[in-house]
């Protein structure tokens, strides 16, 4: 079986940091902890400003099932409780921390011994107290992905390693120095889910990381490691299944499960390692810092809440024509107007782009050369979704199946006449989601 999908671009690699091993940054003076930072219900905040708090203590309660605390990342002092800068793009309520230079660590925090016995329902506990979302960027809470319907068995866990946004090299990095944490946490996986089968998956331009993932795996029966073409989006949930499986995942609001699957994250897995075996929370994770509009690209381990500016200045500061910073990468990240915003959970990567990569300029009318089409990993048509999401068309746009799209930006990426058309799709999608809660909310009322 050709280990691909149908569609996809090949934008330049820029791997600029692929052979730089990663550095710990200094602990930070302040920290940003957002209170909420994946998808579901924001936790409700138990502590308040004045208090003492210690590393990995949870400065936060979940309010329901879909929904993961957050955990203090260094010691010292509450300073504030309220709005903050955030990277999608708006204030958000956030935990401010001032450190007391101590580094105390919650005494939550131990190893479990027995751990590789624990059972489902433990590993499940575990990784909702230690407030695991997807490191892939998702940020979907991680133990709700552990818990399949008894209806919907899971057979295949497969680890996605792939990487392929252009520039971003810590999933890389995070595979080469903690091959042996990741297969640890990849059968915890597998057996949180019941699976009987675990591919890790990466592409072949991380030969190093093969090797090393392919002499970790080799006394773990059920654990395979396949290389995959480099091209984008390789990594996306459903491409990632049909090209190693060949099963096609349904249309929203089909999931993996669907057809037997789940897909990690390679960060997610050597979390939940963390988490099950030392009831670890996530409270830093391997960012790449990195384009053409910083001195020193690097891969750096920061806590969580560590403002970006303080990665970027890690990375020897901007270039005089830095014109862009995104976090993640050119092709699904979100451009930032602050570099004040902290780093959070899904945060993989920081990219400056120069004025020249950046390629600020106007959009041009569509010339009909459908390339966009032909790219598509999704099979729809982005042009026509976009054209009826800016004229506020959202029932058409609907029609041709907006809420399908994955924004993966292949279509922005092809497109000579330089439109912005997952914006535009992604504006739709908000549009319609926001009608849906709407016409429930009447429904309920």
């Amino acid at each position: 079986m050709k280990k691909t999908f149908r569609g996809g671009t090949h934008p330049p690699e820029f791997k600029l940091t692929a052979g730089k091993k990663a550095e710990r940054m200094p602990e930070p003076q302040v920290v940003y902890i957002p209170v909420s930072q994946h998808i579901g219900a924001a936790g409700n905040v138990i502590v308040a400003k004045g208090d003492t708090v210690k590393i990995g203590q949870p400065l936060t309660e979940p309010e329901g099932f879909v929904s993961v605390p957050v955990h203090a990342s260094i010691s010292g002092t509450v300073k504030n409780v309220g709005s903050y800068a955030n990277p999608v793009g708006r204030e958000l309520p956030t935990v401010t921390i001032e450190a007391d230079g101590e580094d105390a660590l919650y005494e939550g925090i131990k190893e479990n011994h027995g751990w590789q016995e624990a059972s489902p329902e433990q590993i499940r506990e575990r990784v909702k107290n230690a407030g695991l979302a997807g490191m892939g960027g998702a940020a979907f809470p991680t133990h709700v992905k552990l818990s399949p319907p008894k209806d919907k068995p899971v057979d295949t866990v497969i680890i996605n390693g792939a990487e392929c946004e252009p520039y971003l090299t810590s999933d890389h990095r995070l595979m080469l120095e903690r091959p042996d944490d990741l297969i640890r946490g990849a059968m915890l996986v597998a057996r949180a889910v019941g699976a009987a089968k675990i591919i890790i998956a990466l592409e072949n331009n991380k030969p190093d990381a093969f090797e090393k993932l392919k002499k970790a795996a080799t006394e773990f029966t059920l654990v395979s490691v396949e290389m995959l073409p480099v091209k984008y989006p390789q990594g996306a949930e459903k491409q990632l299944i049909n090209a190693l499986t060949g099963r096609e995942v349904p249309p929203p609001p089909g999931l993996p499960m669907d057809v037997g699957c789940l897909v990690q994250n390679v960060g997610s897995c050597v979390a939940i390692y963390e988490a099950v075996r030392y009831n670890r929370p996530l409270i830093e994770r391997y960012v790449t810092v990195t384009g053409s509009g910083v001195k020193k690209p690097v891969n750096l381990i920061a806590k969580i809440g560590t403002p970006f500016a303080e990665l970027v200045g890690k990375a020897g500061g901007y270039r005089d024509n830095a014109a862009k910073l995104l976090m993640g990468g050119p092709m699904m990240g979100l451009a930032q107007w602050t570099d004040a915003v902290p780093v959070v959970k899904g945060t993989s990567g920081i990219v400056v782009l120069n004025k020249n990569d950046a390629k600020l300029g106007r959009e041009q009318p569509c010339i009909g050369c459908g390339r966009c089409v032909s790219v598509c990993p999704v099979f729809l048509l982005p042009t026509n979704i976009a054209r009826f999401s800016q004229l506020e068309m959202f029932d058409e746009a609907e029609r041709l199946g907006a809420s399908e799209c994955i924004e993966c930006g292949s279509c922005t990426y092809i497109c000579p006449s330089k439109r912005n058309l997952v914006q535009h799709i992604r504006f739709g999608k908000a549009s319609i989601a926001a009608a849906r809660r709407k016409q429930l909310q009447k429904k309920t009322a």
